[in-house]
């Protein structure tokens, strides 16, 4: 078979491959992986003897899915369209980490081709480093202002508040709209109480890793509590804030972990508002809040943007977790 000439007589070129910081792998016609690099190790936290002779879309590995959440698997996958078609593709995904998160990758598809040209299989070539040096540099200079949540690595309660005046005085001053996403964890207090709280840890690092994976660099997220997060989205109308919360709301519902031999998935309850000149920071995650109580009591696992003209006042009735 031409695949295992290529993928387990040559060492030169697995050495070759194995140098790249991207990700490569190879399968053949029917999507099985043939072999793993080094730098898909890396990126997906998938180790080479667990993934090699398994097909990239079986559960539990890969799962492309786009930025709605849309698993590409079964239709929209670039590796399946190469090899039926022979054509390049480069495609924007997020794929499925080993600890459950969502990882932003840029993926090129290419067709591999025996002696007489037939189709034998593809190559997958995809990336991540240049949000991968963002994030670790995002990280040290958190870390130096001691604004860092450490168990999620986003942005702690304090550096949401400096987010949050920065932004709301350049609304005032020069009428740069943004908008706040409020969102937590639908039952976080079941699946502490069923799986425990390390389960209840990882599940915090994965909504924190993959939400910042579906925002841009000019905007913030942050754990505000517990298992509240609150995202300041710069430049954007009420649709494009919504967008964008429910872009994270569909990504993080699309990850996974195993919990004591179970796969553990979550959902998140949203609450979406826009900045108004007249707002202080306690109004502003107040009527954010309240929108993604609204979202909870509607059953989770949902988005509600607030259309209201007029400035909300704080909720005083507690809500339940």
């Amino acid at each position: 078979m031409p695949l295992k000439t290529l993928t387990k007589d040559s060492s030169f070129y697995q050495r070759l491959l194995d140098s790249l910081h991207d990700g490569v792998y190879v399968v053949d016609r029917d999507r099985v992986i043939q072999y793993w690099s080094q730098g898909a190790e890396a990126i997906s936290g998938y180790a080479r003897d667990v993934v090699i002779g398994r097909r990239c879309g079986d559960a539990g590995l890969l799962m492309h899915v786009d930025d709605g959440g849309r698993v590409l698997c079964g239709s929209g996958c670039p590796l399946a369209d190469t090899i039926r078609d022979g054509e390049s593709r480069e495609v924007e995904a997020f794929l499925h980490h080993e600890n459950g998160h969502r990882v932003p990758v840029r993926i090129r598809a290419d067709a591999i081709r025996d002696e007489t040209g037939a189709i034998v299989g593809a190559v997958e070539i995809f990336d991540e480093n240049r949000r991968r040096q963002r994030d670790r540099e995002r990280i040290t200079e958190l870390e130096r202002l001691a604004l860092l949540d450490p168990l999620t690595e986003l942005g702690n309660r304090r550096y949401a508040e400096l987010q949050l005046h920065s932004k709301l005085g350049e609304l005032q001053r020069f009428g740069r709209p943004f908008g706040v996403l409020f969102f937590d964890i639908d039952e976080f207090k079941r699946i502490n109480d069923e799986h425990g709280h390390e389960a209840g840890d990882r599940v915090l690092r994965i909504v924190g890793r993959t939400a910042l994976a579906s925002v841009r660099a000019f905007d913030s997220l942050s754990r505000w509590a517990g298992d509240e997060f609150l995202g300041v989205i710069a430049y954007v109308s009420p649709e494009q804030l919504a967008g964008v919360g429910d872009k994270i709301r569909a990504l993080v519902g699309s990850s996974s972990l195993t919990a004591k031999s179970r796969t553990l998935r979550v959902t998140l309850s949203v609450g979406a508002t826009m900045a108004r000149p007249d707002d202080s920071a306690e109004t502003l995650v107040a009527r954010a809040d309240r929108m993604m109580y609204a979202s909870k009591t509607a059953g989770g696992n949902r988005l509600t943007l607030d259309l209201e003209p007029e400035v909300a006042s704080p909720r005083q009735a507690a809500r339940p977790r």
